[in-house]
C-alpha cells in the first residue's frame, strides 16, 4: 500500500530528538497559533508531547503530524507556510495526510495567516527580494521555464499519462483513467475552438507537443507551436515525427514577444502563469495581433479569487520559491481587465474546470509515489523527492478548496460569428469530486 507521506516511511526512526531553548520558546509561539483551528482537526506529537487542536466533525479534515526534527518550530516561526515547506523538504516532520493538511490550513486562514507574522516577516522580505529578482523578461523567463521544464523529461513521464499533457484533464466520468480525461480535455479544447481542417492554429506553450499532435491528427489542421524550453522543444519535434503529423505541426523554440503573423485560432495552455503581473498587457497585446479580424482564442488558466489576486501576488509561497520561480496566478477579473485594455476581442465563453485538477493531481501524486525507485535511478535526491510530494499535496488541497481554480477561456475577434457553444460542452462538476 502506498504511503500517503513519504517522509514517515523514512526519516522518523533516523532522527534523534533533541528540543532546545530556542526550539521550545518558538513552539510556544507556533502553538498558540494553532489553538485557533476552529474547521477540522490537528493531532501534533512532538516527542512526548501530544495535543490536539480543533474539533473533529463529519466533513471535515482530520490529520496527525509529528516533528521530527524540532529545528521545525524555527522554520515555521521564521518562515510560516513556505517555512513549514522548507521543513518538510528537510525531513523535519510528516503527517499522515498531506493534501488534508493543506485543507485544513486553508480552511482556517486566520491561522495560516497568524503563521507569517511576527518572524516571519524577516524571510518574507528576503524572499520578496528573490522573487522581484525573478521578472520574466525574455532572458528571466528562459531561466524561469527552464528551472522546471527542464528538471528531465524522463521524471515528467513517470507521472504523466502517454499524451504527455501536464495541465488540467478533464474527468467526464470517475471511472475514467489519467489518459482518457487528459484526450476528454483535448477534445472539448479544439471544440471549443472550432477548429477546421483549414485552419492554421497557434500554439503559445508547447509542453510536449500533446495538444498539437491531437488537433493535427483529429481535425487535420496546421499547427505552430512555440516553447521557450529546450528539454521539451527537442522531445516534442521527436514525438510528432514519431506520430506521423510533422508535415502539418512545427515545431519553435521562440518567446510569445518574438511572434508575428497572424493566425486562424489560438490556443495557449497553462501558460499565462509563467508570464507574471507586469507582462499580462503584453502577453494579451501580442496574442492579439496574432490573430486574424475572425479568429478565436482559447486560453486555459489556473486562477486565483479575485478578492485574493492583490494579497497573493505581494507574497511568495512555496509554489513560487522551489517549483515555478517568476510565477503569478491571475484572477478571472485581471484577465478581463487585461484583455479589455490591450485587445479588440470579447470573452464569449467561460468555464471553470478547477474540480477536475484535483483528481488530476491525485492520479499525478500517485503515479509519482508509486514509481520513486525510478526516480532514484534518474539520480533525484530525496530532498527533491520531498519537495516534488509536497509541491503535488500542496496544490491538490488548494483545488479541494476552491483557494485556486481553472478557467477556459474563449475568446473571440470582432468578425467572429462562432455559433453558441453545444450544452454537452457544459460539465457536471459532482462527477469530478
Amino acid at each position: 500500500m502506498m504511503k500517503a507521506s513519504l517522509v514517515s516511511a523514512t526519516h522518523a526512526s533516523n532522527t534523534q530528538y533533541r528540543p532546545g531553548i530556542l526550539n521550545s520558546l518558538v513552539k510556544r509561539a507556533v502553538i498558540g497559533r494553532l489553538a485557533g483551528l476552529k474547521y477540522g482537526s490537528l493531532t501534533l506529537i512532538d516527542g512526548d508531547d501530544c495535543r490536539c487542536f480543533g474539533e473533529r466533525r463529519s466533513g471535515e479534515p482530520h490529520l496527525t503530524l509529528t516533528i521530527d526534527d524540532p529545528a521545525a518550530w524555527v522554520d515555521v516561526a521564521c518562515g510560516g507556510g513556505l517555512g513549514a515547506g522548507e521543513a518538510y523538504m528537510a525531513g523535519r516532520w510528516h503527517t499522515d495526510d498531506l493534501t488534508g493538511l493543506a485543507q485544513l490550513f486553508l480552511r482556517n486562514p486566520q491561522v495560516l495567516y497568524g503563521l507569517h507574522r511576527g518572524t516571519g516577516s524577516i524571510m518574507s522580505l528576503l524572499n520578496k527580494i528573490w522573487h522581484a529578482l525573478q521578472r520574466n523578461t525574455p532572458d528571466g523567463s528562459r531561466r524561469n521555464i527552464a528551472a522546471h521544464y527542464d528538471l528531465g523529461n524522463e521524471m515528467f513521464s513517470l507521472f504523466l499519462d502517454e499524451t504527455m499533457m501536464y495541465s488540467c484533464a478533464i474527468f467526464d466520468h470517475p471511472q475514467m483513467t489519467l489518459q482518457q480525461a487528459s484526450v476528454e480535455k483535448l477534445e472539448r479544447v479544439c471544440r471549443k475552438l472550432d477548429l477546421q481542417p483549414d485552419d492554421h492554429l497557434l500554439e503559445i506553450g508547447t509542453g510536449w507537443g500533446g495538444l498539437a499532435m491531437h488537433a493535427a491528427s483529429r481535425y487535420g489542421c496546421r499547427v505552430t507551436t512555440t516553447t521557450i524550453s529546450r528539454e521539451q522543444y527537442l522531445l516534442a519535434q521527436q514525438r510528432i515525427q514519431q506520430a506521423g503529423v510533422a508535415d502539418r505541426v512545427t515545431v519553435i523554440c521562440e518567446d510569445y514577444r518574438n511572434l508575428t503573423g497572424q493566425y486562424d485560432k489560438l490556443v495557449s495552455i497553462e501558460m499565462i502563469e509563467a508570464v507574471g503581473h507586469e507582462y499580462f498587457d503584453t502577453y494579451f497585446g501580442k496574442c492579439s495581433t496574432l490573430i486574424k479580424p475572425d479568429g478565436l482564442m482559447l486560453l486555459q488558466a489556473i486562477t486565483i479569487a479575485d478578492q485574493r489576486y492583490a494579497a497573493a501576488r505581494r507574497s511568495v509561497d512555496f509554489i513560487q520559491r522551489y517549483i515555478f520561480p517568476g510565477g503569478c496566478l491571475p484572477s478571472v477579473a485581471v484577465l478581463s481587465d487585461a484583455v479589455a485594455r490591450n485587445t479588440d476581442m470579447r470573452i464569449v465563453h467561460l468555464e471553470d474546470i478547477g474540480p477536475h485538477y484535483a483528481t488530476t493531481l491525485k492520479h499525478w501524486r500517485e503515479r509519482f509515489l508509486n514509481r520513486l525507485d525510478e526516480v532514484r535511478e534518474l539520480g533525484y535526491p530525496e530532498e527533491f523527492i520531498r519537495m516534488w510530494e509536497y509541491y503535488l499535496c500542496y496544490c491538490e488541497g488548494g483545488f479541494r478548496e476552491r483557494a485556486i481554480g481553472t478557467a477556459q477561456v474563449l475568446l473571440g475577434k470582432p468578425l467572429n460569428r462562432r455559433d453558441a457553444l453545444l450544452p454537452s460542452l457544459h460539465l457536471n462538476q459532482e462527477q469530478a469530486a
